[in-house]
């Protein structure tokens, strides 16, 4: 239970700390967006110039404070403003309220005062009071001066409850204005101290964090701290909401007075129908709080954080629904806002017209959505794969899987279905149909590679033609997807050539060439040389058939399967199935059982006896007649130097001879884990401890 009250706490003051830097956000954005008047001469200018810098810096320095020093400064701020507003109060009771003939003058043209004279003094005097004390309560004063700070708000009052002439009222709510504001100021005066010394700490701790995590932790650290994207999308909401509200409530005023409320009738008998807006009038008010949602760096900056949120969601739906668990793929929150930003600077779209502004808001949103799309197919991806290679054969579990992927291939294709029908060819449209061709062709190729390895799992027999057939589909898919990548460059030189051309698309152009085009080829060709590699040294290894397999009798290392028809011989006298062998040459270019290289000799090829992955020998057949080993051989028929890089094994050889070094190969190879360079540190080419010391001394240092 104080777990539970603990957890709620925490919640409200995130709450409470989220709500208290919306202002500052608010400010910025009206300093920004406010009309610049250069005239009245140089004073007055650099006046405007001073006011408005003070109000951006103040309000960006309320926005990086911590929570306890945000919190101190609304309990002063509002401190300030109870007591602004008993004085406004005060002036307003003396100079238009008469309680004893029950008259006031209306202030902005509202009459909310009652008109009973002795009504309107205990009412003036209990908001007064309530003042008062939350004056006092915030400033935290002592008891003899809140009591004087509480009379001194309430003499005004008194002043006209005896009848003082209006000019002695005016002049003592003035005197006790005074007292109030002297009161302020010494208050605040007295908590410099506590401002120079939080200055002071906030000044040494970001130069702390900038010496020791750098200029990106520290940013990033700021942002987490002040919940800067929910400072934003807070504001972006509250924005919109409260011109919702406005619009509405000036096209009902409209609407009422020129009588369209009702049909054209003056009468009230059908008022309630004024409530309810056209579909016309709801396309209006919504396309025009569109526009004003991205007329500003800093809403769509907001709009962008409130993409996050709706991406965020989206994302955990789609994982929790196809039953992936994998956290690199709930990024979609992370992508989907970055991405919408980087389009509205590339076509700037906060400084177009609105109509312009509209167009090119809902363009943007179809290159967004192509590209949510893609993102989705990348976390589908791998779930796929993973169903189909470990053959789950429960189609539950596959129909959430195949239904996102299905729902991928069908929406590209209704997209630009739609757009080929509402708008003409241009560099935009090309850009959106590619986008979708594109993934439409990904989507094939991972329902293609999906069917092989089910059809592979119902299979009973090994299907050594199965990789060469996934890399052909991955191939071919890559291959039309780096084409593609290309053309989308060429598009985008065109359009910033001849249509729009800016600093930040020539940016991304040239991140595009780069992650997309020359990493992807590189990628790719390095792909293909691996492959043939591994296939040229796979056909050099000997291949063993028949009556060796069977006097072995043992199973491949590997996938732990029996021999069927042939096993590939390594060098070090293991062996394999050709296709598991060729997987594992893709990645490194060692054995997997005592990772020495994988390399062939032609000379000890024919001499070299195979051993079965135990360490069992068995002589081969073309060597029954051979001689017994040289002195100065191995029992191989190799002299000494040319053994294996292996401590263990030259261990063995030095201590006892062949016997020994059976015993050791007995035992469990794939605890020797030495790359090429321990190899040779463990043959004495570089002893070990020169190599510990000349390690890198800092670690040692805190």
């Amino acid at each position: 239970m104080a777990s539970t009250q603990a957890r709620i706490g925490q919640q409200a003051l995130a709450v409470l700390d989220v709500a208290l830097r919306v202002p500052c956000i608010f400010i910025i954005d009206a300093i920004f967006n406010s009309y610049y008047d250069p005239g009245s001469g140089w004073a007055g200018a650099m006046g405007k110039v001073l006011v408005r810098v003070m109000g951006v810096l103040i309000s960006s320095v309320v926005l990086l404070l911590s929570q306890k020093a945000l919190f101190k400064f609304y309990t002063l701020f509002f401190a300030v403003l109870l007591g602004m507003a008993a004085v406004l109060i005060n002036y307003y009771a003396t100079s238009h309220i008469d309680f004893y003939s029950a008259y006031y003058k209306a202030a902005l043209g509202f009459r909310l005062l009652p008109r009973n004279g002795p009504t309107l003094w205990l009412g003036m005097a209990a908001v007064q009071l309530v003042f008062g004390v939350g004056y006092v309560f915030l400033l935290n004063l002592q008891s003899v001066f809140a009591a004087l700070v509480v009379l001194d708000i309430m003499i005004p009052l008194w002043g006209l409850m005896i009848e003082l002439p209006a000019d002695v009222r005016q002049l003592v709510a003035m005197f006790s204005g005074l007292a109030l504001a002297l009161n302020t100021a010494v208050c605040l005066a007295m908590r410099l101290k506590w401002f120079y010394y939080s200055c002071r700490y906030v000044y040494l701790l970001v130069r702390h964090m900038y010496r020791i995590y750098g200029l990106q932790l520290l940013l990033e650290d700021t942002w987490k701290r002040i919940r800067f994207p929910d400072v934003l999308r807070v504001f972006w909401l509250t924005r919109v909401t409260a011109q919702a509200l406005i619009l509405v409530y000036v096209v009902r005023a409209v609407r009422r007075e020129s009588g369209d409320a009702t049909g054209g009738t003056t009468d009230g008998s059908s008022d309630s129908q004024g409530y309810l807006l056209s579909w016309d009038v709801f396309w209006d008010l919504t396309s025009n709080l569109i526009i004003s949602g991205c007329d500003s760096t800093l809403t769509v900056l907001g709009m962008s954080a409130v993409i996050s949120s709706v991406a965020h969601y989206l994302g955990l739906s789609i994982l929790a629904f196809i039953g992936s668990t994998e956290e690199e793929d709930k990024r979609l929150g992370f992508v989907a806002p970055v991405l919408f930003f980087i389009l509205a600077l590339q076509t700037g779209l906060s400084s177009l017209d609105p109509e312009e502004r509209l167009v090119r808001l809902s363009r943007n949103m179809c290159l967004l959505l192509t590209a949510i799309l893609h993102f989705i197919h990348g976390m589908t991806d791998p779930v796929l794969m993973s169903l189909s290679a470990s053959h789950v054969s429960s189609f539950r579990r596959h129909f959430p899987v195949l239904l996102v992927s299905l729902a991928l291939f069908v929406l590209p294709v209704a997209l630009s279905y739609a757009l080929w029908h509402h708008y003409a060819l241009n560099t935009w449209l090309f850009a959106v149909t590619a986008f979708c061709v594109e993934l439409c062709l990904k989507v094939v190729v991972s329902l293609t590679v999906y069917g092989l390895f089910m059809a592979d799992g119902f299979s009973n027999v090994l299907w050594e033609k199965l990789d060469d057939y996934v890399y052909y589909v991955r191939s071919t898919g890559n291959i039309i997807e780096f084409l593609f990548g290309v053309i989308m460059f060429g598009n985008g030189a065109y359009t910033m050539m001849f249509e729009s051309g800016s600093k930040i698309r020539a940016c991304m152009m040239c991140l595009h060439a780069y992650f997309n085009i020359y990493l992807q080829a590189k990628n790719g060709w390095k792909t293909f040389i691996n492959r043939r590699t591994a296939v040229k040294k796979i056909n050099s290894l000997p291949e063993m058939r028949g009556d060796q397999l069977r006097d072995i009798e043992d199973v491949c290392a590997i996938c732990y399967q029996e021999f069927a028809t042939s096993a590939r011989i390594t060098p070090c006298h293991h062996y394999f199935h050709a296709l598991c062998l060729r997987k594992w040459l893709y990645i490194q270019d060692t054995c997997p059982m005592c990772h020495q290289r994988v390399y062939v000799e032609e000379e000890s090829r024919d001499r070299a006896a195979f051993s079965n992955n135990n360490g069992g020998y068995a002589a081969p057949q073309d060597a029954a007649a051979a001689a017994p080993p040289a002195p100065g051989e191995n029992q191989h028929g190799q002299p000494p130097a040319e053994l294996p890089a292996d401590g263990a094994a030259a261990g063995a050889q030095a201590a006892g001879g062949p016997g020994e070094l059976n015993n050791e190969l007995l035992e469990d190879n794939d605890s020797i884990e030495y790359d090429e360079d321990e190899w040779g540190t463990q043959n004495g080419s570089t002893p070990i401890e020169e190599d510990y010391i000349n390690d890198d001394t800092d670690s040692t240092e805190d």
